[in-house]
């Protein structure tokens, strides 16, 4: 069990072609589209139109795949089910990336349709409040939300893992630090891929030209929006300065070329000080939340297993403690 939740796992599998394609068009569209558009609000407007295309291809999904919506603590969702029986009682409420203002559960389905399958349960997929409307105290508050809309719909906490990409990885850490300083029940696990988690706006030297997709610069200049007014180094603004302490186990993944690397290992480190259980893995040369390009990357379709095996290990940690307090 300690191998599978409490370690750090470097994969060895050879960096597809693929990989290498869709890396080199990263470089080439995205990372200079994103330099140019986030800059100031309209812009910011035609960056969220223009990735809410891919909206359209969230529409080819398996025949076996289930969407439908709902609405969980007065914010919109959707339940996504990536398999025939499943366990109803279970579930992993998901947060999606997109830097806080851009993306949705839609352009999410490539990773919850799979980490449904993985976790033989439903995803609850949260269509979240973001900026430039809103703030990130409200991003956090429909998380919470939509965490007590879970409990009151009977679902026990050790039966109820949360989940995100990104900015959504920010907000499965701010969530899971706001729930324990509240004294609520906490989940059973947290996974974060490609979290996004210090707002203080560091010098970004590491993986600075080395990542394919996200421009330093503008990570910076969302990280200063989104704190205007706030202290930055406060745990639910920067989870990199929070205290793990009664924290449930983490999955933490990144790839080796993130600019968010580091971050993401700080994290890690931070909560095993703590005492919190965290498998930490860094994929080579994988873009950042590689696994939402899972219908083109084969290393993108193998994260999966992996979560699996994490998930497997939670439920035995959870089974011995349980015994150890009888």
């Amino acid at each position: 069990m300690t191998d599978e939740l409490n370690v750090d796992i470097f994969p060895k599998y050879p960096v597809s072609w693929q990989t290498t394609v869709l890396n080199g068009l990263l470089r080439g569209t995205m990372k200079p589209v994103t330099a140019v558009l986030v800059r100031n609000t309209p812009g910011m407007v035609v960056a969220r139109e223009l990735l809410g295309l891919s909206e359209h291809l969230s529409r080819f999904l398996p025949g076996h795949v289930s969407i439908v919506p709902d609405e969980i603590g007065g914010c919109r969702a959707e339940w996504v089910r990536g398999a025939a029986d499943l366990d109803e009682d279970k579930v992993v409420l998901y947060f999606h990336g997109g830097a806080y203002f851009v993306c949705s559960p839609a352009t999410h389905r490539p990773i919850t349709w799979r980490l449904s399958a993985a976790a033989r349960r439903p995803v609850l997929s949260l269509d979240y409040r973001q900026g430039p409307s809103h703030t990130l105290t409200e991003s956090l508050a429909d998380a919470l939300a939509a965490y007590q809309g879970l409990l009151d719909a009977g679902h026990r906490p050790k039966d109820i893992v949360i989940a995100g990409d990104s900015a959504g990885g920010h907000l499965t850490l701010a969530t899971l630090l706001a729930l324990r300083d509240e004294g609520m029940p906490l989940p059973a696990a947290g996974i974060c891929l490609s979290p996004w988690a210090d707002l203080t706006v560091p010098p970004r030297r590491e993986n600075r030209w080395a990542d394919p997709m996200l421009p330093a610069s503008r990570i910076d200049w969302l990280a200063r929006r989104w704190t205007d007014g706030r202290d930055p180094r406060d745990p639910l603004i920067s989870p990199v300065y929070g205290d793990y302490t009664g924290v449930p186990p983490l999955m933490i993944v990144t790839g080796s070329t993130e600019i968010l690397r580091g971050e993401a290992r700080r994290v890690a480190d931070r909560a095993r000080r703590s005492g919190v259980p965290v498998r930490y893995e860094e994929w080579h040369r994988m873009p950042h939340v590689f696994p939402i390009f899972s219908d083109v990357l084969p290393e993108a379709r193998r994260i999966f297993g992996h979560i699996e095996r994490f998930l497997g290990a939670v439920e035995k940690f959870l089974a011995a403690s349980g015994a150890e307090a009888a």
